[in-house]
């Protein structure tokens, strides 16, 4: 693909594409492209993106069908992709990375794979970690079972990364667009009041730490969809949603590794303004697109397997 033929942005009507590159459909917001990502991702304007959001396939010791890498050459694999969405970021643009844990294979050992890659995403890529947070799926499956049901020397891995990354030190952020309600324990504090006083570890609790606004409670790094805990706190097991029913009714093949609603919809909301545009490199059922196109985001949507992409479009249904 020529350097001419490139994806086009305008303020106008979302996105505007040449002839050459033919969306697989298309939104009143966005775009979903069928191909290989690394290809598209050139095809994008250099500083034009605020957000990538994305969950690539996983380094596991076992192979998945939807085409999850080796972990010995996973980094390698991955550095590539990096380099484009970065070099495709605005300056305050942010790239957050969903990505899973792994064990050794044939011991109860877990893998490194996934720190390897950060650091490389920071040493090598030119990336700032601006924070990692934590999806905590209460859905995960008691696996390896060999380790956790049959010999029962592990414990359920029900937490996986999620890494916000940046351009700069200080990327675009807002964390008053994803404030809580407040906690009952909070509520408490605030009618009975505090004095002032100093934790054992020399932390000043002022009087005014009991003190609310109107606003709500900042969200910890951890992200949850309905209750105010320290988690972000969402399964993906859906059996009953609209994509899932409308994809069996159709005899089309459902996405293995869907992530809910609820992760893009917080980073969008934390990381970006309307009219900005997001990025999923691999889009898989097309989550982000969704959810980008209900928060009034432009956004392009990549994948490589067309019976997902096709099934991705009854995410978009109940929108028009």
């Amino acid at each position: 693909m020529s350097t001419q033929q490139k994806l086009k942005f305008s303020s106008d009507n979302g996105l505007r594409r040449l002839a050459d590159l033919e969306p697989y459909y298309e939104t009143d917001l966005g775009m979903a492209v069928l191909g290989d990502s690394l290809e598209t991702l050139r095809c994008l304007p250099d500083n034009s993106v605020s957000l990538v959001l994305t969950s690539p396939p996983y380094a596991l010791h076992f192979k998945k069908e939807y085409g999850n890498k080796d972990k010995h050459e996973y980094v390698d694999w991955i550095i590539p992709f990096a380099r484009e969405i970065r070099r495709v970021l605005a300056a305050d643009g942010s790239f957050v990375l969903n990505i899973g844990g792994s064990y050794n294979k044939g011991t109860p050992t877990r893998s490194i794979y996934h720190f390897k890659l950060l650091i490389a995403l920071v040493e090598n890529v030119g990336f700032h970690l601006a924070q990692e947070c934590f999806w905590y799926n209460p859905a995960k499956m008691p696996m390896p079972a060999e380790w956790v049901t049959v010999r029962r020397v592990r414990v359920k891995d029900s937490v996986e990364y999620v890494w916000w990354l940046s351009k700069t030190p200080h990327p675009k952020a807002d964390n008053r667009k994803v404030l809580r309600a407040y906690s009952k324990d909070m509520m408490r504090l605030n009618q009975r009041k505090l004095r002032e006083t100093v934790r054992p570890g020399g932390y000043v609790i002022k009087e005014s730490f009991a003190d609310m606004d109107t606003g709500g409670s900042i969200p910890p790094n951890v992200v949850d969809d309905d209750t105010p805990v320290d988690m972000l706190k969402f399964g993906n097991n859906a059996a009953n949603d609209r994509y899932t029913l409308k994809c069996k009714e159709a005899g089309l093949k459902i996405h293995p590794a869907r992530f809910p609603a609820a992760l893009p919809d917080f980073f969008i909301r934390l990381l970006t303004d309307p009219d900005d545009i997001v990025v999923d490199p691999f889009a898989g059922s097309n989550t982000l697109g969704m959810v980008a196109e209900k928060l009034g985001r432009r956004w392009v949507a990549m994948e490589m397997e067309e019976e997902y992409l096709r099934a991705s479009r009854f995410r978009f249904e109940d929108l028009e």
